[in-house]
């Protein structure tokens, strides 16, 4: 299995972290090398690697302008959930934010390097 988590808004528009779990079913991904263990998540519009740097200031509450996932690549960073909860993703971590409507929430870089990330746009979003 492989995990990752998502940010979403409630019915009333507050934010909220949910895990996820999802299962790595063999596949031939690389032919003719061995199968690979892949979960498919969504067919990608676009990628773009982000860099924050360690004064960056996200501090002003905030939706997700579009559903993306972020991957982590170098740095931490902190989110804050409208509903006040904290997590934490470092270096190796998965977000996939769709607090696209209500509250949204607050980003933080911690520790001592810039932020680097790659981020995922699913093919189904409105161009923008």
């Amino acid at each position: 299995q492989a995990r990752y988590v998502r940010l979403y808004a409630d019915e009333r528009g507050e934010s909220h972290f949910a895990d996820v779990e999802v299962d790595l079913e063999p596949a031939e991904f690389a032919p003719p090398a061995a199968p690979l263990h892949v979960a498919a998540l969504f067919p990608a519009r676009r990628s773009s690697l982000v860099c924050a740097p360690v004064d960056w200031d996200g501090s002003i509450p905030h939706p997700s302008p579009h559903r993306q996932l972020m991957c982590t690549l170098r740095g931490d960073y902190e989110v804050t959930a409208s509903d006040g909860s904290v997590r934490r993703f470092p270096a190796g971590s998965l977000l996939l934010l769709e607090d696209t409507t209500g509250a949204g929430h607050t980003t933080r870089v911690v520790g001592t390097e810039d932020l680097l990330v790659i981020a995922v746009t699913p093919g189904d979003e409105v161009p923008g």
